[in-house]
């Protein structure tokens, strides 16, 4: 948490703040790093966002180079009520630096972000209902947020001009993220202010850390059709090393942004053995999600994603989740986050429920305040709170009705 606190404090001081950048990049619109579009198109990966999203961070424009740093430390006290809930404080954090040098016929890019969520240990930190990954490679994390990777993207792009408005490009990533899925969730700006990972995660956009990614993919105006051969299983829970392994899955996706303030994807893709505590079950995944940023306030943006997991074997299920955000005031966010979600991992095998699949509704609603400005770093404090619903079957393990809270701090580049 210190480090990538100092890197945010060291690399911004000489830069223009969020706002002052955003304002520059409408005035002189970058292009992306796949075609000739405007770079706020682009969001996580290779994923799109609305063209209207504003682009965060710090910018340096030079004669051939262009690059971007974003980042944000966030510290929480975490309080998950009921039976199963815990109470804990921790950290979570991602630095991300990019870079673009403009070509003849095209643009080299090259993209690099790092994490120090690792420093929070090996099984994260408490979310009620939240399951994935595992904290010993023997069990399994229920009721708890996996950390993500120190290394969660390094990769390098190439794009070619075929027209006006059309491009051929590749993206190579050890670890990337392949063309499946919506735009991650802690680079959607409808929810990356929430400082909880969604439920829903395993179902949209749990392939954003894979290690071993190649993507081709074709742009023609607002229409993007992308397939990548990646490696499917998530990672392990070895938070600080890089691992090689083949491409052994694959994904399709295509992407539309028919207007600036409107982004659709539709994406399919089979992931070979993506659990690490049943490597014989391979998962077919299909994720369907909108956009939407409304001309409102200073911005507003609204996501609704549906995901669904059908396994080799066992039943699939589905999860689907609306979530909005909007700044309200130039240092006032509110943001909300509802999900639906088929969950069959909340018990372990020698537990009575063990197997059964259980729809949990949650809604979240909360909001940060920014009460200072230094060196283009904001300084947030925050908080949220969150209900559920789900069957009464459940009671006995999670009481009738817990409620669970987080307050926070944050700075963001």
């Amino acid at each position: 948490m210190r480090y990538i606190l100092i890197a945010l404090l060291a690399g911004a001081a000489p830069l223009a703040g969020a706002q002052e950048a955003a304002q520059t990049a409408m005035a002189m619109p970058m292009a992306g790093l796949y075609g000739s579009y405007p770079m706020t198109r682009e969001g996580s990966g290779t994923s799109w966002q609305p063209d209207s999203t504003p682009m965060d961070g710090a910018h340096q424009m030079g004669e051939a180079w262009m690059t971007m740093e974003h980042g944000y430390l966030t510290a929480v006290h975490d309080d998950q009520g009921g039976p199963r809930g815990a109470t804990e404080n921790f950290s979570t954090s991602m630095l991300m630096l990019m870079a673009r040098r403009e070509l003849e016929d095209g643009a080299f890019g090259a993209r690099l972000m790092v994490s120090a969520d690792p420093l929070m240990g090996k099984s994260g930190y408490p979310l009620l209902f939240q399951t994935g990954e595992t904290a010993n490679g023997t069990d399994p994390l229920i009721d708890r947020q996996h950390p993500h990777d120190l290394l969660m993207e390094a990769a390098l792009t190439y794009s070619r001009n075929l027209g006006a408005d059309s491009s051929a490009f590749v993206y190579a990533g050890l670890p990337g993220e392949p063309a499946l899925g919506p735009n991650a969730f802690m680079h959607r700006f409808s929810g990356m202010d929430n400082p909880e990972a969604p439920l829903s995660h395993h179902w949209l956009d749990s392939t954003h850390i894979s290690w071993g990614v190649l993507t081709a993919g074709y742009v023609l105006g607002g229409l993007k059709l992308e397939a990548s051969a990646f490696n499917g299983r998530e990672p392990d829970e070895n938070r600080y090393n890089i691992e090689v392994r083949a491409l052994d899955s694959y994904a399709v996706r295509l992407s539309w942004n028919p207007s600036p303030a409107w982004s659709l994807q539709g994406s399919f893709g089979r992931l070979a053995s993506p659990e690490q505590l049943e490597p014989e079950v391979s998962v077919r995944r299909t994720t369907f999600s909108a956009s939407y940023n409304a001309p409102v306030a200073r911005w507003w943006q609204t996501t609704l994603a549906f995901g669904r997991n059908d396994p080799s074997s066992g039943e699939a299920s589905d999860a689907w989740l609306l979530e909005s955000a909007a700044a309200v005031t130039a240092s006032l966010t509110v943001f909300a986050r509802y999900e639906h979600t088929a969950k069959d991992e909340l018990f372990l095998p020698d537990e009575p429920l063990y197997g059964r699949t259980f729809n949990i509704q949650k809604l979240s609603i909360g909001g940060v305040y920014d009460v200072a400005r230094f060196a283009g770093i904001r300084f947030g404090i925050g908080a949220l709170l969150s209900g559920y619903a789900y069957p009464s079957a459940l009671d006995a393990s999670y009481g009738a009705h817990p409620t669970s809270f987080m307050v926070f701090a944050r700075a963001r580049l």
